[in-house]
């Protein structure tokens, strides 16, 4: 049996191919493309975040989809910006405010959070990257859990996967604790679940 966190030999596989794709796929972007996307916030996006009051962004590492580039559009909108804060090596990761004046500490795995010691908060909305995505909304993440168990701490938040659009799979395999994604966002277009 596979318990959470563990991965089946294909999920391993997978997202190999899915860090190599998205890794081709940024380095032959043109520049300019390159810096106009995730700039702005699509209308079916932005009416599905309406009545939200807190965002979850993170800081990208490596070739993810800048979800930083969001946080001026989602600061016009009257949305605060949290970010993760990774807790443990366990999976286990919170949420806290950030502004842009805020410095950023070194985290577990490379990843950068607001002040250590500031208090949590709740995400109407969590922004999460990914290494693929299908239609059916299933997310392959990078294998740790977090956002797995973010997504069921906070069961009431909308979960938007972002990605290249290189990033879509025909068909990802889901296990029994993988919460669907709401939506996908990527550089063209937005991707709307059918779970409202």
């Amino acid at each position: 049996m596979i318990e959470d966190g563990q991965d089946e030999p294909d999920k391993v596989a997978l997202r190999q191919i899915a860090r190599t794709r998205r890794r081709s796929f940024v380095a032959s972007l043109d520049a300019l493309a390159h810096r106009l996307a995730f700039k702005t916030i699509p209308s079916p996006l932005a009416s599905r975040i309406g009545n939200a009051g807190t965002i979850a962004l993170y800081m990208p590492l490596e070739d993810e989809a800048p979800a930083m580039r969001l946080a001026g559009p989602l600061g016009v909108m009257g949305k605060s910006i949290a970010l993760p804060r990774v807790l443990d090596r366990l999976g286990s990761m919170d949420f806290v405010e950030w502004r842009a004046e805020d410095q950023l500490f070194p985290g577990l795995y490379g990843t950068s959070h607001p002040e250590p010691a500031g208090p949590p908060v709740v995400p109407d909305v969590i922004v999460a990257p990914l290494l693929g995505f299908d239609r059916a909304m299933n997310r392959l993440g990078q294998g740790g859990g977090y956002y797995d168990r973010a997504f069921a701490r906070f069961p009431d938040a909308l979960r938007i996967g972002l990605a290249w659009s290189v990033q879509e799979h025909e068909d990802l395999p889901a296990d029994p604790w993988d919460l669907p994604l709401h939506a996908v966002m990527t550089e063209i277009e937005v991707i709307e679940g059918t779970e409202a």
